[in-house]
């Protein structure tokens, strides 16, 4: 006799609800019952009023920085127990190479997100988004931009074919943000985000309440939202236009950010011959696409539009590609292609092939020998890899309208580029469209115009091959989403996506004011100078606003010619007095690298001390020309601090951003920028 499945819990307000059986939830590949939604009903206000009475302030007593060291280790511990998550993973129906993309390709993005926060975020919660801009000829009234946390909170409502990964994408920029998740996933895979969150609660690496778990209806937490909320959205165009106007989300303009399936394109570029190594990709690439995940991506290839002289070679090609997929059971050796997420889902890619195909060729499809391989698969949710040739594809509305979500794709032919990139706009917005060609020209004139519809472009060739990650991955670096049917918001992209969960705010006064407000030194506001060198100090006791006006030095004929013979640089304008004398400098004047090495020796205190390292330069400008004759002066001001917490492999420091301005005898600019310092911290 089978067991029980178990029944799957909501993690709301800090504790695990559901213990009455509700709808059971089947294996993709066989089946049989894997998992029960519970029935137990959910209170929204108590959901909300904990995540933001005890999650929002335990969350933003942790600084920028410090969220983002637990990111990192929240991955860590979750890389450490995936074999458990693959276990549950395999009941969707993907290969072990599918379910990578969404476990492991999840904890990734927590890596990338816990080092862009590193890198680019404060340790503090007011984020600058400079620089200031002056306002008054004095220079005493200024303005500039912060980004702050929102107080609020992130609903999340996921789609079913990356259960893991399209949970945690959203979960890590809005955690870095300072935002408490409620996360609401698609129930027919649902098992596996749970499993998830109950790994990452009992972690206890985050803040009680940050994430809590949806499992099954989201009932009336929309109409509870208020302004400070967000959400966001993954999943079929439909859905996204019914949440997006519900009343309460225009009534209290809260941001809703929308991600939706799409027919995203390959084009094949009309200078790509039959033996190209681009004609390979291309056929390569669209046959990946096609059975990655069973063709269950948002950023999948749906349509392939190749020239018209290449069409029947490019469908033979697809067709001898496509034969050689094993399709069945995961578990199976040699299987390449696994099943759909559910019967449901069978049920509805089946219905929209069967539209798709009325008036067009189907190429290669259940007909061609489709046999799943393993026990049970009979009750399994498999579908053949389906190629469509839609023969005029200017007259067929269909192909450009209607999504089967599996593994399906239409050829269509062209005859010019420009016919391409008119079949690739029908789709009227997609999350991401490839090029496929040899010829840097027709590239740029390809992404020119796809650009207006697409969130992403993929231009491929030879050279990319190598390393390219493919037409179907978004990365945590750039932005995903795309225009018009594509839903029109963003994801991903950096420190663009935690941007998107914090508020905006313009900020005018002082330079002082804005220095206390920006936890950034702004150029006119008030220092603090003192008997101590501040490269003498250990980074807890530097401040922003620590300053050195240096004493002064001034620039000989022999410092210029010194230099030169150091550097090789005998640059006209540094040596000929005649050429010189012609240029709008009329005379000549000294190298702007010498005035930045001469300003390093005017600051820098010589002997061992806390300073580790000089690690990089910004915002480097030569502003006014230094002649022969001329005297400079530095001042050099702590405008930033950041700390970056302890790491095991390295000594306890921070990062110190100094300003740099270098001053001639009449106190006018003639160099500014920032030097970057690793600072160690006091010894314990």
């Amino acid at each position: 006799m089978s067991a029980t499945p178990p029944i799957l819990q909501s993690l709301i307000a800090n504790r695990w609800i559901g213990s009455q059986a509700a709808r059971a939830l089947h294996s993709a590949v066989n089946g049989r019952p894997v998992a029960l939604t519970h029935a137990d009903e959910i209170d929204f206000a108590e959901s909300l009023s904990y995540a933001r009475g005890q999650a929002l302030p335990a969350l933003l007593a942790l600084d920028f920085q410090q969220r983002a060291a637990r990111l990192k280790a929240l991955a860590t511990y979750l890389l450490e127990r995936k074999e458990g998550l693959y276990a549950i993973s395999a009941h969707t129906g993907g290969t072990r190479s599918d379910n990578w993309i969404d476990i492991e390709g999840g904890i990734g993005t927590l890596f990338a997100y816990a080092s862009i926060g590193r890198r680019e975020l404060p340790s503090s919660n007011v984020m600058h988004e400079g620089p200031a801009i002056p306002l008054s000829k004095e220079g005493q009234f200024i303005g500039s931009h912060i980004l702050v946390p929102k107080r609020g909170v992130a609903v999340h409502i996921n789609a079913f074919n990356f259960p893991m990964w399209g949970m945690l994408e959203k979960f890590a920029p809005s955690f870095l943000a300072g935002m408490p998740c409620i996360v609401k996933p698609a129930t027919a895979t649902s098992f596996v985000a749970e499993a998830c969150v109950r790994l990452i609660h009992e972690s206890g690496l985050l803040p009680a309440g940050s994430l809590q778990l949806i499992v099954g209806g989201s009932g009336d937490l929309l109409d509870r939202l208020e302004e400070t909320d967000v959400v966001t959205f993954t999943g079929s165009a439909d859905t996204a236009a019914m949440l997006r106007v519900n009343k309460n989300l225009i009534a209290r303009s809260i941001p809703f950010n929308g991600e939706a399936d799409s027919l995203n394109c390959a084009i094949l570029a009309p200078d790509v011959e039959v033996g190209d190594p681009e004609f390979e990709l291309f056929v390569k690439e669209v046959a990946r696409e096609m059975t990655a995940k069973t063709g269950q991506k948002c950023t999948a290839i749906r349509r392939a539009i190749v020239p018209a002289r290449h069409i029947d070679a490019v469908a033979e090609a697809l067709r001898a590609r496509l034969a050689k997929i094993k399709v069945g059971d995961p578990a199976v050796d040699g299987v390449r292609m696994g099943a759909l997420a559910s019967k449901a889902q069978q049920a509805d890619v089946a219905e929209r092939v069967a539209l798709l195909s009325a008036g067009n060729e189907v190429v290669f499809g259940a007909k061609d020998g489709f046999a799943p391989v393993g026990e049970g698969v009979g009750e399994g949710a498999f579908f053949a890899p389906t190629l469509l040739l839609c023969r005029d594809a200017f007259a067929n509305e269909q192909v450009h309208n209607l999504e089967a979500f599996g593994p399906v794709s239409t050829l269509m032919p062209y005859q010019e580029l420009d016919e391409a990139l008119s079949l690739a706009a029908k789709g009227r917005g997609s999350l991401v469209g490839s090029v496929v060609t040899k010829t840097p020209a027709i590239a740029a004139q390809a992404v020119y115009h796809a650009a207006a519809f697409h969130g992403r472009l993929l231009v491929l060739d030879r050279d990319a091959a190598k390393e390219s990650t493919g037409h179907g991955s978004p990365l945590p670096q750039l932005k995903h989403g795309g225009p018009g049917r594509a839903g029109g918001g963003e994801e991903l992209g950096g420190i663009r996506s935690v941007k998107h969960y914090l508020q905006r705010c313009a900020v005018q006064g002082s330079p002082t004011m804005l220095s206390a407000i920006t936890g950034e030194y702004q150029r006119g506001g008030r220092v603090q100078e003192d008997a101590v060198h501040p490269f003498r100090k250990y980074f807890e006791e530097i401040q922003v606003g620590d300053s050195l006006l240096t004493h002064r030095r001034t620039v000989s004929e022999a410092d210029i010619v010194n230099f030169g013979g150091v550097s090789g640089d005998y640059f006209y304008m540094h040596f000929d007095e005649v050429a010189a004398k012609d240029t709008q400098f009329g005379q000549r004047i000294a190298h702007g690298y010498f005035v930045l090495s001469a300003a390093a020796g005017l600051f820098v205190s010589p002997a061992p001390g806390p300073v580790l390292a000089n690690y990089g330069l910004d915002t480097l400008r030569f502003v006014n020309p230094v002649a022969i004759g001329d005297t400079i002066q530095a001042r050099l001001t702590c405008k930033r601090r950041i700390d970056r917490g302890n790491r095991p492999d390295q000594p306890p420091q921070g990062v110190v951003a100094w300003d740099v301005q270098v001053m001639n005898q009449r106190g006018e600019l003639v160099a500014s920028y920032d030097i970057l310092t690793l600072v160690a911290k006091k010894p314990a």
